[in-house]
């Protein structure tokens, strides 16, 4: 009797994972909430309107519109492994037994916006938004704007408004290392620092002295002191923070480093260093929150980290499960592209299920 696979969301992992299960003759049936698949790569101008041209096989097409309210284990898990899945769509809902499970929902699902560290935020008259509703620097035409957050996001916000804005200022409580995706000679940047030599000198020398030597390659193409970007962390403590034109943006005056916003008034914003400037539009690139709300205990989030046996598994001791049936997807931060990495996973999970 052929497997089935319940798979959550059909993004660039889902849809990775109904290949995978496909390859391994196992029967996917996959669930998305949105009206089409693709995810983060589908960009709508509005919400409300798109276009589809994809193309999927009818056999397995994701079945859209459909929210998964709860994944629970069925009584018998402990010798069956099966998961009870609630789904609702267009207001009625539905079980299903399932073999196997796949969350593919990712990290950039539910946005995180801490609207109550920044005071006076509901007295402020202009427009503020979180960076997963940004779509268009026209938008911002001749507009002073702050952009909250120095990640990948934030810089490449500050970057794109800055081509239309009147003014940008890059609020950021601790500063960032900047990596530029270009290196040295023109080779992308990961060649450069991600070779297996350096590997091994990394694990011969400590964390301080391979941070001097990062820091100072860093340093090198743009001192980041006098650009206002050097943060309190050591390079290695924190993710950096890729972008080319940045420095290009500071030094033109078109993108301005402010440390952190203490407090909104009607027409303006207050910083930590007791300046104010006064603004239109605030862009909050302040990041997303992991939330599983259809899983009943299974996965346990601890200041929005997550612990998965290798990177996908719910078998860790405080939340082991008698059987590897349910993985993650695509809940990983490396240096390069998340995709291959989701591919491999997809591989290693449907084999698992397959037994």
């Amino acid at each position: 009797m052929v497997k089935t696979v319940a798979i959550i969301g059909a993004g660039s992992s889902g849809l990775c994972a109904i290949k995978a299960c496909l390859q391994e003759g196992l029967e996917p049936i996959c669930f998305e909430r949105t009206t089409d698949i693709g995810g983060l790569w589908r960009f709508e101008v509005s919400p409300a309107s798109h276009t589809s041209c994809w193309g999927v096989p009818d056999a397995c097409s994701p079945r859209t519109q459909t929210s998964v309210c709860r994944v629970a284990k069925r009584p018998d898990f402990a010798t069956t492994g099966q998961w009870e899945v609630v789904t609702e769509s267009e207001g009625k809902q539905e079980a299903a037994v399932f073999d196997a499970g796949l969350g593919c929902t990712g990290h950039h699902t539910e946005a995180h916006l801490p609207l109550s560290t920044f005071p006076g935020i509901e007295k402020f008259k202009g427009r503020y938004l979180h960076s997963r509703d940004y779509k268009d620097a026209r938008d911002f035409m001749d507009k002073r704007v702050i952009v909250i957050g120095i990640g990948n996001s934030g810089s490449d916000l500050a970057v794109e408004i800055s081509q239309t804005a009147k003014q940008v200022f890059l609020s950021t409580r601790r500063g960032a290392w900047i990596l530029n995706r270009v290196g040295d000679q023109g080779y992308p940047i990961d060649i450069i620092f991600i070779t297996r030599m350096k590997m091994f000198l990394k694990k011969l020398l400590s964390p301080s002295m391979v941070s001097d030597f990062a820091e100072k390659q860093l340093n090198a193409r743009f001192n980041h002191s006098h650009y206002g970007l050097k943060p309190k962390h050591r390079i290695l403590d924190q993710h950096p923070t890729i972008n080319d034109d940045l420095p290009n943006r500071i030094i033109s005056g078109r993108v301005l480093v402010k440390p952190n916003v203490q407090q909104f008034t009607e027409t303006s914003a207050v910083f930590s260093d007791g300046t104010r400037e006064d603004i239109d539009a605030v862009v909050f690139a302040t990041g997303y929150s992991f939330s599983f709300p259809f899983l009943e205990g299974c996965v346990k989030v601890v200041e929005n980290q997550i612990s998965l046996y290798k990177f996908m598994g719910c078998m860790h001791a405080y939340m082991h499960i008698e059987k590897p049936t349910l993985a993650f997807i695509g809940l990983i931060q490396p240096l390069g592209a998340i995709m291959p990495i989701s591919e491999l996973q997809c591989r290693w999970a449907t084999r698992i299920f397959k037994g």
